[in-house]
């Protein structure tokens, strides 16, 4: 399954499983990444980390060691 991580910039996707245990699980879900949750890759660092994403209708950065633990599905979202 693919991850946060290898998620590409501009595509939209839902949080499929966070992947982890005890505290690091909880601070990814503290900051909005829950189950079904949306995601819209908004930039890549240079290097690739920090990424920026807009999830629940704020700005979000996010380590990559993070990332990697975000399982994700991308989705097709027509625009306004």
């Amino acid at each position: 399954m693919q991850t946060l991580r290898d998620a590409v910039v501009g595509k939209y996707y839902i949080v499929k499983k966070i992947n982890g245990s005890g505290p690091l699980k909880r601070r990814i879900m503290d900051m909005g990444i829950t189950k079904n949750a949306e995601i819209y890759i908004r930039k890549v660092a240079p290097l690739g980390d920090p990424v920026q994403i807009n999830i629940r209708n704020y700005e979000l950065s996010i380590r990559k060691a993070d990332a990697e633990l975000i399982s994700i599905e991308e989705i097709e979202k027509k625009e306004d």
